[in-house]
């Protein structure tokens, strides 16, 4: 007699995706994503599902048509990935312990006599208050009524101690304040409306129970979000941190090879902004190595009493024919080393390499050629230098070392080639103002993304990294608005983050509340 043994069943975790900003996911969370086989996320919740579980099978809870999934469907499409073995999560968008969905699927999970665990999250309600400027509570008003839509319970009569939250009430504000002043609230209580809360695309309307219908309707405001109704929203005056930011839902287009972009969009997260990457370069080897391969049997054998590093790609370069020889940063011991700049430095240092010079001054070519010292046969045993760069360098290094009697190698360890053109939807938001700024670190960012894209739109505020990009951006009819005044990325995004505070500051004496360049395009573009 054979008896059939039950199928594995792998686990399921309900998981709260939280109000939107995916910085806001527990720690709990992000570790359950990690481990997970598959994840089955609402559609609001898969850029988080893709952040944060990059190694896992993510599926949309959508029918064949795009639209969602009952609870209980979606439920059972998490039993019959667990009965497979897998290690499942259920990516909840919001806060499923407020909106039903909790009650609803892990009804379902338990009818299937399967277990599941349950991870909460940052709470819809609070966060976007939070997000919004909303203080729930305070002196003068302690109680919160919570309403997950509108008649999903009885309307408490007025009271100046109480505040009353709608989770799903963005679209429905009009109907919440006729259906309080039928109620018995006067017209000139306070309302708040927040959509997209806890994102870059948060937009909070403060109104009046009287006017918020007039007021919806004027500022566009649409889609799902938060309705906060009582003294509690005049907090906002003093408590609105988010949507003051600099940078305040800017999107930034970021020019750059898609090895430099991503440190350049954290550096704009704390501002506000979102970047938007499109790689203009790529970084190929060279076309002919055998002078590359040459110069690193020259490092192995003394040849060189300096190597001259202009990039970071210029190190990559070196670093990877070393180690396709077996070789690490001991095979540069007692060569001096230079550095363009304080990137390329660090570059080096992660290599395990400790650049001897870093012009102190400007950081670039120039810079390095002021500070070099002349070659002196008395205390310089060899006079030659191994410079590799790209192969669209300039020539100031080489006549500047040459002059000061050194014999440079100058060998091209690196290609940079333009790289294809972006979809079409970006190009046409780069020519008709949809960015609101673009970040220039190099000539050569700007020349590739004008070739491959056009130029920017008259209204998109430029910023240039240093004065010879700034001068190319000019070149092709740019007007550089931004220019840093040390040839850092972080100083760059620090300089625009001042320059987007001060239109901030300017629409706010003139009684607007967008500084966004985007939002104030020309129907003119950039003349050439």
């Amino acid at each position: 007699m054979s008896t059939k043994s039950k199928p594995a069943v792998g686990t399921i975790t309900l998981v709260a995706a939280g109000p939107g900003d995916p910085e806001l996911l527990t720690l709990r969370a992000v570790s359950a994503l990690g481990r997970a086989d598959v994840v089955l996320a609402d559609a609001d919740a898969l850029a988080i599902a893709e952040r944060f579980a990059p190694q896992a099978e993510i599926e949309p809870v959508i029918d064949a048509n795009g639209l969602p999934l009952t609870r209980n469907a979606r439920a059972k499409k998490a039993i019959s990935a667990a009965r497979k073995d897998a290690t499942v999560v259920r990516l909840m968008a919001g806060d499923p312990v407020l909106d039903g969905a909790l009650s609803e699927e892990g009804e379902v999970l338990h009818r299937g006599e399967v277990r599941f665990e349950v991870v909460p999250g940052a709470s819809t309600f609070s966060g976007v208050a939070a997000f919004a400027g909303f203080g729930l509570t305070g002196k003068k008003h302690g109680e919160i009524v919570l309403f997950t839509e509108l008649g999903s319970g009885p309307l408490p009569a007025q009271d100046p101690k109480t505040t009353l939250v709608f989770l799903s009430g963005a679209d429905e504000a009009p109907a919440i304040a006729a259906e309080l002043m039928d109620a018995g609230y006067a017209a000139t209580t306070p309302i708040g409306v927040t959509r997209a809360g806890s994102t870059v695309d948060q937009r909070t309307l403060v109104s009046t129970l009287g006017e918020v219908t007039k007021a919806a309707k004027a500022a566009k405001l649409a889609g799902p979000g938060t309705v906060v109704v009582g003294d509690a929203v005049s907090a906002r005056d003093s408590l609105n941190w988010f949507e003051t930011k600099p940078l305040f839902g800017w999107r930034v287009l970021i020019p750059r090879t898609r090895e430099q972009a991503g440190a350049v969009t954290a550096q704009l997260v704390p501002y506000g902004a979102v970047g938007v990457e499109v790689p203009t370069i790529s970084v190929e080897p060279p076309r002919t190595p055998q002078q590359m391969e040459k110069a690193i049997q020259g490092v192995v054998t003394g040849k060189y009493q300096w190597i001259v590093f202009t990039s970071s790609n210029a190190v990559r370069a070196v670093r990877e024919r070393l180690e396709d020889y077996g070789l690490d940063a001991r095979a540069l011991a007692g060569i001096k080393l230079a550095a363009v700049g304080d990137k390329t430095a660090d570059a080096l240092r992660e290599f395990g390499a400790q650049p001897e010079l870093v012009p102190t001054g400007e950081q670039s070519s120039a810079g390095l050629v002021a500070e070099w010292p002349s070659f002196d046969s008395s205390i310089d045993p060899i006079n030659r230098v191994f410079l590799p760069r790209a192969d669209i360098a300039t020539e100031i290094l080489v006549e500047g070392l040459t002059e000061r009697g050194w014999e440079v190698d100058d060998i091209t360890a690196y290609r940079t080639v333009r790289a294809a053109p972006p979809a079409a939807e970006t190009r046409e938001a780069i020519k008709t103002g949809g960015f609101d700024a673009v970040l220039f670190t190099s000539s050569s960012t700007v020349r590739n993304l004008v070739g491959i894209a056009g130029k920017p739109h008259a209204t998109t505020v430029v910023a240039c990294i240093g004065p010879a990009t700034a001068k190319t951006a000019e070149e092709h009819g740019l007007r550089v608005d931004v220019l840093a005044s040390d040839p850092k990325i972080e100083v760059l995004v620090t300089e625009l983050a001042q320059f987007g505070e001060q239109l901030r500051l300017k629409a706010a004496e003139n009684g607007d509340t967008s500084w966004r360049p985007s939002r104030k395009r020309a129907s003119r573009r950039r003349s050439s």
